[in-house]
């Protein structure tokens, strides 16, 4: 019997991307995205307490198109992990664990996490605007 190298496991280029596959990425890529973030959310913390300097380098820094592409980003990780977050608390009491409303909830919380977004940086250029 002739030797074939097979590989040890499946691998990605086996299997047909879906979206359980997509928001399990998702929820783990989310999670360091937030731990990655809250540095930003630290900054501005001690920012606001040190001063009016320090408060106005990190607010140059927000509203510039970098920091606005970070918090963005940082707001979009923060709304989709919420909410996949809550679609598994449901599914571990039992809830939608059939696939295909499995399949159902997860499109629910990518696309809940985008209109989210969007509901969120439209309030806040809203009030930037009013001030």
């Amino acid at each position: 019997m002739a030797y074939r190298e097979r590989p040890l496991s499946p691998h990605l280029q086996v299997y047909r991307w879906q979206v359980q596959m997509v928001t399990s990425i998702l929820h783990r890529a989310t999670g360091v995205i937030l731990s990655l973030g809250s540095l930003l959310v630290a900054w501005g913390f001690i920012a606001l307490a040190a001063g009016v300097d320090q408060w106005s380098t990190f607010s140059g820094f927000a509203r510039s198109p970098v920091g606005f592409i970070i918090l963005f980003g940082w707001t979009w990780a923060l709304a989709y992990h919420l909410l996949n977050g809550i679609r598994h608390l449901l599914q571990d009491a039992g809830i939608a664990v059939a696939v295909p409303s499995f399949v159902k909830s997860a499109w629910m919380s990518i696309i809940g996490s985008l209109l989210l977004t969007a509901l969120v940086w439209i309030i806040a250029v809203m009030q930037w605007r009013g001030a």
